[in-house]
């Protein structure tokens, strides 16, 4: 899934181009055992629904997804594993809804009272005979299955590549100090507000300037602790690749979200570990050819808890690009 390019239904609709970009979420928990999704009254439709709305200017379709959860329910949310889309016409054309999974964990809602009123805790039975958009029971189909197949509890892993530095033609100094150029610096307030779509506490960073200034200003805003590892600069990965894959394998070991910046060259090293961990359908979708990564663009990996470190989605995007 990219963000950056334009999207059209494959299904009921091949070839159509969208007219409306919508995100929402499927907010769910596990109470006494049992799986539930919460379902939103909107009393403007008077209709049940997920929390979702339309991208505004300016913002990524991860980005709109946790905005319009903050904005209905008044939930602070980290995207989990991406459920499938749904497609269906308005006035306007064409309307694709993008949709992730969000674990609430006791975390108190508070409905914006406007555009929604009141909201359910129910089993996904209920919930799929509840629905106003028979639409929408796709992705709830897609959530229980991960449920059942123990691919819903997840927790995220994201690569960065740094955002565009100042050419090398045109630097004379030590090479892990070029610094970003101009647009690489925008690049980096963007990586700051999609990285919060996920929200990893742990950074790990190359410790060349570029990568470090990528990285910084998502740090600083949700105070992650940041870590740098020689073995992801272009030097060391040159000299020494197996060092790059341990360093991206140690990344599995404590089981939390986390974000890690590196370079081009580094990355077809990166990504071939991170492969081993997922099945045929997931290694396809990562990038295979040079440069893998457009300056300040993430690829992000869901990792089911528990589950020796099986990746069960893989997502790509690129941050806001002004």
């Amino acid at each position: 899934m990219k963000s950056d390019s334009p999207v059209s239904d494959q299904t009921d609709h091949p070839g159509e181009p969208v007219a409306i970009t919508a995100a929402g979420a499927l907010p769910w928990r596990v109470n006494k055992d049992n799986l539930e999704v919460l379902l939103i009254h909107r009393p403007r439709y008077d209709d049940w629904s997920w929390p979702k709305g339309k991208l505004d200017a300016g913002e990524t379709v991860p980005e709109c997804a946790v905005r319009e959860v903050e904005e209905e329910i008044g939930l602070t949310a980290t995207l989990g594993v991406p459920l499938p889309p749904i497609h269906y016409h308005v006035s306007a054309g064409l309307k694709v809804v993008h949709y992730w999974a969000v674990e609430v964990n006791g975390s108190p809602l508070r409905p914006d009272g406007k555009e929604v009123d009141s909201v359910m805790w129910c089993a996904p039975e209920k919930a799929a005979s509840l629905l106003s958009n028979p639409s929408d029971v796709d992705p709830l189909n897609h959530l229980v299955d991960a449920h059942h197949n123990k691919e819903l509890a997840t927790w995220p892993l994201v690569i960065v590549r740094h955002a565009k530095a100042k050419p090398r033609s045109s630097w004379s100094k030590a090479e892990g100090e070029r610094p970003l150029a101009a647009t690489g610096i925008r690049q980096a307030q963007a990586v700051k507000r999609l990285l919060q779509a996920w929200r990893p506490l742990r950074v790990l960073s190359s410790p060349w300037l570029r990568c470090v200034a990528t990285i910084a200003p998502y740090a600083k805003a949700v105070d992650a602790k940041v870590k740098l590892a020689d073995a992801l600069t272009e030097h060391r990965h040159g000299r020494s690749p197996r060092k790059t894959a341990q360093v991206t394998e140690s990344l599995f070991d404590k089981q939390r979200a986390v974000a890690v910046c590196t370079h081009r060259p580094a990355l077809p090293t990166v990504l071939a570990q991170l492969a081993v961990h997922m099945n045929s359908q997931l290694r396809a979708l990562l990038p295979s050819s040079d440069p893998y990564l457009t300056p300040g663009e993430i690829i992000v990996c869901q990792v089911a808890h528990g589950s020796k470190n099986k990746i069960v989605s893989v997502e790509q995007f690129k941050p806001f690009d002004d």
